[in-house]
């Protein structure tokens, strides 16, 4: 899932950008259309746990890398038998200096369940209407997964000879905690083939304000680790018509309670503080002078509360575990047996899941079981701010987008990332695909890109590939 964070209205701080879209696809280059075959076929395999195959998405992505040049022996193709649809893909392009540590360009194929009967248009016929391209993935993460197989083709046919090696994995599972995870399998079962120095991955990009015109760009450097917790509380239960005060329901509903008045204590990375620092200094009056407050002593509960205000800002400062499923009784005239609740928690850069577990507890109280639910995250490992990665990341997009600052960014969501950092390799969510500051439908109906969007994202990351390559 994109990692965008929202920001509202606040000078830098409104975060990511966009700009006007492209008239018609009508008008694109042979080249840009050669680009477009490729994202369409993407975009309108369905790819959805319940009825999609990513096995047949990187099938197809790798018969057009097969046709561009690359080997066999340069193309892996993985699945395992008990997911057989699951598969993914991992491409390489080996570069000159021997000396040089590879780079991997990471994406998903899978995508967020999408149902016909919910949607204006069809979530698998890629549809373009008033400069949008409309349809599931679009987006999240089809028009990043497209841009990097397109690039690796487009580097093989021109010709061009990298210095550093280009590997490319495509993987399905981001998108449901308990699939199966191709990233995290190659982690774990493969990770020679890709080892790297450093991964392009989804989680930065762009964000424009109500006009359309270009805000910020933000490049993500680290990510939260994504946890789900089970509260259980259980009793005998009996007849309805004769209540007691141990009642299953009132019990969860007491440690749910405890939990929505906790506030985890505020940390800062190198980037969150970078981030704080430059929204500061871009926001006057009371919250820019209760952010300089915060960095400076994370303590100071009366900052803490006007910058929370903002639920970005709020999440990005600390541990965040909320509420999202309840499931409680057995019968209208009965009392309560059993009553359960799902916590998902977005644990900070550094923080680990078991001393998360660990105060859910003592939060809950004795009354109330918690566990932690399978697939157990790894520890989310911020990666370094470093001026080889941020420098190009800058330099080239002053050159796509003149005047539009970027900000280092620490995602609040997830993403794939972290099998990687878990294993030493850092991270970074790239700038360069912009969205809408309504999120343009991802994760939910009538996802889309501007069609300009698209292709100046496309424009942006292939230069940058290169830079990065040599």
């Amino acid at each position: 899932m994109r990692a965008l964070a929202r920001i509202g209205g606040i000078g830098l701080a409104a975060a990511l950008a966009l700009q006007p879209g492209l008239a018609s696809a009508e008008a694109l280059t042979p080249d840009q259309q050669r680009f477009f075959d490729l994202y369409k076929e993407l975009v309108e395999t369905n790819t959805a746990l319940s009825t999609g195959s990513c096995t047949q998405a990187s099938a197809q992505i790798a018969t057009r890398l097969k046709a561009a040049g690359y080997t066999d022996a340069d193309i892996t193709q993985f699945s395992v038998p008990d997911h057989p649809k699951d598969g993914g893909i991992v491409a390489i392009l080996p570069g000159s200096d021997k000396k040089l540590k590879p780079m991997l360009l990471l994406g998903h194929l899978d995508v967020v369940e999408a149902k016909r009967a919910d949607w204006v248009r069809d979530p698998f016929t890629l549809t373009e209407e008033d400069g949008y391209y409309y349809a599931r993935g679009t987006v999240d993460d089809k028009g990043m997964s497209a841009i990097w197989a397109d690039s690796m083709i487009r580097f093989k046919t021109s010709g061009y000879k990298p210095k550093r090696t280009i590997k490319l994995a495509l993987t399905c599972g981001e998108e449901t905690t308990f699939a199966w995870n191709g990233a995290q399998w190659l982690a774990k079962n493969k990770p020679d083939l890709i080892a790297a120095e450093f991964v392009l991955n989804e989680g930065g990009g762009g964000r424009s304000g109500p006009d359309g015109k270009p805000q910020v760009l933000a490049i993500q450097v680290g990510e939260k680790a994504a946890q789900n917790y089970t509260f259980e509380a259980t009793n005998p239960g009996g007849h309805s018509s004769q209540p007691v005060p141990d009642n299953a329901i009132y019990e969860l509903a007491d440690a749910i309670e405890a939990v929505r008045g906790y506030e985890f204590p505020i940390k800062f990375t190198d980037t969150t503080r970078a981030f704080f620092t430059a929204t500061a200094q871009s926001t006057p009056g009371p919250l820019g002078d209760a952010i300089n407050r915060l960095l400076a002593n994370p303590n100071d509960a009366e900052a803490d509360k006007l910058v929370s205000r903002d639920k970005t800002m709020h999440s990005t400062l600390r541990t965040t575990c909320v509420a999202t499923l309840l499931a409680a009784g057995h019968a209208e005239n009965a009392l309560p047996q059993r009553a359960t609740a799902n916590i998902n928690c977005r644990v900070f850069p550094g923080e680990t899941v078991e001393a998360t577990l660990a105060k859910l507890k003592e939060l809950a109280g004795p009354k109330v079981k918690v566990t932690m639910n399978l697939p157990v995250r790894p520890t989310a490992v911020p990666p370094p701010l470093d001026p080889k990665i941020v420098g190009p990341a800058k330099a080239v997009a002053a050159k796509h987008f003149p005047g539009v600052p970027m900000l280092p960014l620490m995602s609040t969501g997830a993403t794939d990332g972290i099998f990687f950092q878990a294993i030493g390799i850092p991270v970074y969510g790239v700038p360069g695909i912009f969205v809408d500051p309504d999120f343009n439908g991802i994760h939910g109906l009538n996802e889309r890109i501007r069609v300009k969007s698209l292709y100046d994202g496309r424009a942006y990351l292939y230069d940058l590939v290169k830079v990065y390559a040599g």
